[in-house]
């Protein structure tokens, strides 16, 4: 988990424009913008940046819980309810337990439905009656169920982690966006060379764009990486769902993906797939399995 350094101007997460609020030490709250930039090729959410916003909103509670200790994502999955096609993107994350060596996190993500005000956001959340201008009862709209593990390691792996305390944000707005930052499209800025889509097959060189603050690859960018190769095989479907085992760190490089259909039907397909460093006797770096559906 990168990071959100507010002096770094060219990162994939700042490019997400998130803004947060712890709401207890054990609770977040994250929205960002539905931009055409983060939308699929069917005007949906990617399940990639839900990812990402997933990772970094999971991050301040557990990061609250273990100080001063350090985490490393290990494992995410996000599991479709309904489409999330207006925005705002929100992720609503609590802890869920805290152990020795792993902490757990649940969240649910919901289409905000054009609302920006986090504290009205929680309200409609737990439930408290809320009325729009023209007098009608206002909701938001579940949009997945999500589950993220994450593993303790000690702060010094961290850069810089001695100075990122969320447990001192409590009640405070965060725009996780620098001053300055350059938005742009987001599979270019990665880097993705397209080597063979029949088969999913994509490399992506390690640059300081992607890199999080324990030197490897973003555990977002991954799940955007393989969203991407996995759509690659079945233009016309759109990545839903995914499961994502993080199992090493880049060392060498480039990343490079493979992957396997699993089911075809008329409606959807699963993919397996495989992250390797290419440049280090394809080395397997992390698991993942995509649902794509019919929009």
């Amino acid at each position: 988990m990168a990071i959100s350094d507010v002096n770094i101007k060219s990162n994939f997460v700042a490019d997400l424009d998130l803004t947060s609020m712890l709401v207890t030490p054990e609770r977040c709250i994250m929205l960002a913008p539905l931009t055409d930039a983060v939308r699929s090729s069917k005007g949906s959410s990617r399940v990639g940046v839900l990812s990402t916003m997933l990772d970094v909103a999971c991050s301040d509670p557990a990061l609250a819980a273990c100080r001063p200790d350090w985490t490393a994502t290990q494992d995410l999955s996000v599991h479709a309810i309904d489409w999330l096609v207006e925005g705002p993107m929100v992720v609503d994350a609590q802890l869920l337990r805290i152990g020795k060596k792993t902490i757990v996190i649940s969240a649910i993500i919901y289409d905000g439905h054009g609302r920006s005000d986090i504290q009205e956001i929680k309200a409609l959340i737990d439930g408290a009656p809320k009325t729009n201008t023209s007098g009608e009862q206002s909701a938001l709209t579940p949009a997945a169920k999500c589950l993220l593990t994450f593993a303790r390691i000690p702060g010094t792996a961290a850069s810089g982690a001695e100075n990122y305390t969320p447990a001192e944000w409590v009640g405070k707005l965060r725009r996780r966006t620098p001053e300055g930052a350059e938005p742009g499209e987001i599979n270019e800025k990665i880097g993705m060379n397209m080597i063979d889509a029949e088969n999913g097959v994509i490399e992506v060189n390690c640059i300081p764009y992607i890199i999080n603050a324990i030197g490897t690859i973003n555990g977002g960018v991954q799940t955007v990486i393989l969203e991407v190769a996995a759509e690659s095989m079945r233009p016309g479907l759109v990545a839903t769902d995914i499961q994502v085992n993080f199992l090493s760190q880049l060392k060498v490089g480039p990343a490079r993906t493979s992957a396997t259909v699993l089911r075809d039907a008329a409606d959807h397909s699963v993919v397996s797939l495989q992250l390797m460093d290419a440049g280090n006797d394809d080395k397997l770096l992390t698991l993942a399995t995509v649902l794509l559906q019919k929009p």
